[in-house]
């Protein structure tokens, strides 16, 4: 079916974006990883694509790689996940991710995504794991992923202590910050949220 759409982006209005091709705009859901990664209104973007026909609705779901929408395919195989919950799985972590924390066992990760009970955490690490082996090894990732979070921690730590906080006292709100909210890349988004931590 549509497996793909190349074309300009209209309209960003998550978790939908309206690409036109070809004189036609196609609706197409993308998940908020796949929304960072976007370019400005008006630009050509090239999606990776699912198609689903139900009784009621025909929807096409985007991806910006084919990583993110192997995973989906995947996703919506689980007993229970249908395409609104991969879609909020791949909104939360990246595919990456997702396949380290099935690796890890983390069902607490999981359940801090919206929409996701214990159970269907437990059901996804279960279901998941066997359907893994083909993502190869992501400890490269992993590596460079602790290596840029180090970096970010330091920076922040720096700036508080700048600010008259003890170190002892922005050490532990950062790390703190950082158990909470894994996904920062951004020093700034860091000190922000350890301050009000400390608030």
């Amino acid at each position: 079916m549509i497996g793909q759409l190349r074309g300009k982006l209209l309209a960003k209005t998550p978790p939908e974006v309206l690409l036109e091709v070809g004189g036609v705009g196609y609706e197409v859901q993308v998940p908020m990883s796949t929304l960072y990664e976007l370019p400005e209104l008006g630009r050509e973007v090239l999606l990776h694509t699912h198609f689903v026909v139900r009784e009621d609705a025909q929807l096409l779901y985007g991806f910006h790689d084919l990583k993110s929408k192997a995973m989906f395919r995947s996703l919506i195989k689980v007993n229970g996940v249908g395409p609104k919950m991969a879609l909020g799985i791949l909104s939360g972590m990246t595919a990456d991710e997702f396949v380290r924390t099935i690796r890890g066992n983390d069902v607490n990760a999981m359940i801090k995504m919206p929409g996701i009970g214990k159970k269907t955490a437990e059901r996804l690490v279960i279901e998941m794991r066997d359907r893994l082996d083909e993502w190869g090894d992501t400890s490269e990732a992993v590596a460079s992923n602790r290596t840029l979070t180090s970096s970010v921690s330091k920076d922040a730590e720096t700036a508080l202590i700048s600010l008259g906080y003890k170190p002892p006292q922005a050490a532990r709100s950062i790390a703190v910050v950082m158990k909470e909210h894994p996904e920062i890349e951004d020093s700034e988004a860091l000190i922000r949220l350890a301050l009000k931590s400390m608030a």
